[in-house]
């Protein structure tokens, strides 16, 4: 797939290398610009997280469709579609000279899709340009802009992707998704379109490989034309309207199917944002691989695999873990959001307070700081800067920076602190070791004691504290702005700033005039703002001696898991668990509570055959099977649960009978009854003293529950 990429990936991995790197040199902050905030209005277009990255979670949706795959730490654009605003400042590609685009061999096949991908909620037709065989167990449907460089950077994950699998096992389909803020990104999609219906597919891929090989421009996108096609008839194709109409398609589509930035993909339905790791995709393209194999044994002809898989799959945007569609437009919720201790520029005088979490390796971030400058410019005393940590995780560098400026704050005070903020946001995403003990120096701070402060994670503490409370407050992204509690996210215009400054200084002039403390002023105003909170659930019918229960009986937190042994979901939130077991040793009980899905055919019996082990054995036969099971999810089978059985000591042909028989149904359902009873209706999901994390959470979500439970209990 993407021929020439496999030829020439080392341009492209050139152009991925600063796609989210170092940025280029701040400007004033431009409207639109920015990776992965929080979800848009995909209805109407709103804006919403631009100039923002962020990260992601997952899990299985009862109703019948798997949630989206794991934590997503990748890059990615997000902002208007279809609007009046562009921005082509530092798109992050490097400039080259223009070239024709050649076509390779072609291992994408030649079959086109018949009809079947219609079917499918993300749906695939002939109209649009892919690789690989419409038979392949899996389809990867790109919603993707050409130019945007995290696109770019995924440009090269996908190609790695059809090296890897082949095209009898992937297929892979490019969808329309211009950015509104990328003033070349429509005509290149339009003459990209183009090109794909005057000569097909190969050489759309091959004219798509050379516009992601360097900055884009309109005569990059003339002259990358292949030899033989001319702006002549590329406009004389544009004409019927029908490439126009095609890309308004694309992009209500995405909208409607909750992309809200670039790239996004659907792999088999099963939704992953950003420009992820090859092994984020492998994951889920491995489980569907395993899910196709299922299907066609039990009778699914090769060509209707991916319709019924996606169907199975696909979750509403709104269904999502951690959807907040409305969250990045809503200017007017008062977020409660504390000083605590964090690093200020300012007086406690101030009548308005912005907070921000922030990451100095974030290009966006450094795009940002010349328009939070100039606002402490021009409101002085009026207005009060606050430091909150945000390194996010696809960051490797940006935890160490924030360490540097932290022990620059212990070693030397709050100026030092701020200097060391300016310098590592003025070195532009160079954040290597050398660079950090270069700006140490420049600081006079002790730059062993400094070395060792980033070596040993000395302010760790602070910084997850900071992590905590982005969490709290939802802000999954940087830059993300509070003023007065107010949320603004990603690199705005400083316009956008300072209308919501303007208006909350006009609010603490009067509260002052009311006798409010001006030294009280932020505290009074966030008193009763919005927190995060975990929800209740409903009361469930407790669990029985007849539950498989690990931990003491008299721990102080139970943790209730409702879960599926055939759920990809269920199997990648194991390892948290066990972490989580550990950072509390001896304060937890964990009880398994059976819900198969009715989508997963081998669950129900895998649930049978482990309750059988319990009913043997005890707990530690149930809970090796449990792990038997997780460890490898296609041994699910009858053949591969007679030999766990085997392997484990158990009577084998008493746990086939409890599959056959339906020996430990009646069990089963009142798990699953319980659930239902909870509004619990998908897995993994979690019930910890009462309070409820759905999906496959990171180690923190839980952690903090735990710590909440404990701290009730005392």
């Amino acid at each position: 797939m993407l021929v020439k990429l496999f030829r020439i990936g080392f341009v492209t991995a050139l152009s991925a290398a600063v796609a989210c790197g170092p940025a280029p040199t701040p400007q004033a902050a431009s409207p639109g610009d920015g990776s992965q905030g929080p979800a848009d209005q995909g209805a109407n277009g709103a804006i919403a997280g631009k100039g923002a990255e962020t990260a992601g979670r997952g899990g299985d949706k009862g109703a019948g469709a798997p949630r989206a795959a794991g934590a997503a730490e990748g890059d990615g654009e997000r902002a208007l579609v279809g609007g009046a605003e562009d921005d082509n400042t530092g798109n992050g590609f490097p400039v080259r000279t223009v070239a024709p685009a050649e076509v390779g061999t072609w291992t994408g096949g030649t079959e086109a899709d018949t009809g079947e991908g219609a079917k499918s909620p993300v749906p695939v037709t002939a109209a649009d340009p892919s690789w690989g065989s419409p038979k392949a167990p899996v389809t990867i449907v790109a919603f993707s802009d050409l130019e945007c460089p995290f696109c770019a950077r995924a440009a090269g994950t996908l190609a790695e992707l059809g090296r890897i699998y082949g095209k009898d096992q992937l297929r892979i389909v490019w969808k329309n998704f211009p950015l509104v803020f990328h003033k070349n990104a429509r005509p290149a999609a339009e003459t990209a379109m183009a090109v794909f219906k005057l000569k097909g597919s190969p050489w759309f891929w091959a004219y798509h490989d050379a516009l992601f090989a360097g900055r884009l421009d309109p005569q990059v996108i003339d002259g990358s034309l292949p030899r033989g096609i001319t702006r002549k008839f590329v406009d004389a194709t544009l004409a019927s309207g029908e490439i126009g109409k095609k890309l308004d398609e694309d992009i209500e589509l995405g909208k409607k199917l909750g992309v809200t930035g670039t790239p996004a993909f659907f792999i088999n339905g099963v939704h992953l944002s950003g420009a992820q790791p090859v092994d984020k995709f492998r994951a889920v393209i491995d489980e569907q691989i395993a899910a196709a194999r299922k299907a066609t044994a039990s009778g699914t002809a090769p060509e209707k695999v991916y319709a019924v898989l996606s169907a199975q799959n696909y979750q509403k945007p709104e269904d999502r873990p951690g959807a907040s569609p409305s969250q990045a437009e809503d200017t007017k919720t008062v977020w409660r959001v504390p000083v605590d201790g964090s690093p200020v520029r300012g007086k406690n005088t101030a009548l308005v307070t912005l907070v921000m979490f922030t990451d100095f390796q974030c290009p966006f971030c450094v795009r940002v700081t010349p328009t939070i400058e100039q606002l402490a410019r021009d409101y002085g005393d009026k207005l009060r800067i606050v430091y909150k940590n945000n390194p996010l995780p696809f960051h490797k560098d940006a935890e160490p920076a924030a360490e540097l400026a932290l022990e620059a704050r212990a070693q030397k005070g709050e100026a030092a602190f701020w200097q060391a903020h300016d310098l590592l946001f003025a070195a532009n995403g160079k954040l290597a070791p050398e660079d950090l003990e270069a700006i140490a120096k420049n600081l006079g701070l002790d730059v062993k004691k400094a070395s060792d402060a980033i070596a040993k994670k000395k302010h760790k503490a602070r910084i997850e504290q900071d992590l905590d409370l982005a969490d709290d407050v939802q802000a999954s992204g940087t830059p993300h702005f509070f003023i007065n509690g107010r949320r603004l996210v990603g690199a705005q215009p400083i316009d956008k700033f300072k209308a919501l400054i303007d208006e909350e200084i006009t609010k603490s002039e009067a509260l002052v005039k009311k006798g409010t403390p001006a030294a009280k002023l932020y505290d009074t105003i966030i008193k009763d703002g919005k927190a995060a909170t975990f929800e209740k659930v409903k009361a469930i019918p407790a669990f029985t001696k007849e539950n498989p229960t690990k931990g003491p009986a008299n721990a102080k937190v139970t943790v209730q898991i409702f879960s599926d042994f055939e759920c990809p979901f269920c199997k990648r939130v194991e390892p948290t668990l066990a972490e989580l077991d550990a950072a509390f040793p001896g304060k937890i009980r964990f009880v398994w509570r059976n819900k198969p899905l009715p989508f997963h055919k081998n669950a129900m019996p895998a649930a049978l055959a482990a309750m059988e082990a319990f009913k043997q054995k005890g707990n530690d036969a149930f809970w090796k099977m449990h792990d038997a099971f997780f460890q490898d999810q296609t041994q699910l089978d009858r053949a591969g649960i007679e030999r766990t059985a085997a392997a484990l000591g158990l009577d084998v042909q008493k746990v086939l009978a409890a599959i056959d028989g339906q020996t430990h149904k009646a069990l089963i359902d009142a798990d699953i009854k319980a659930a239902d009873d909870a509004s619990i209706s998908g897995t993994p999901t979690f019930v910890i003293n009462g309070y409820l994390i759905s999906g496959a959470q990171p180690l923190s979500k839980f952690k903090k529950a735990v710590n909440l439970a404990l701290k009730e209990a005392k």
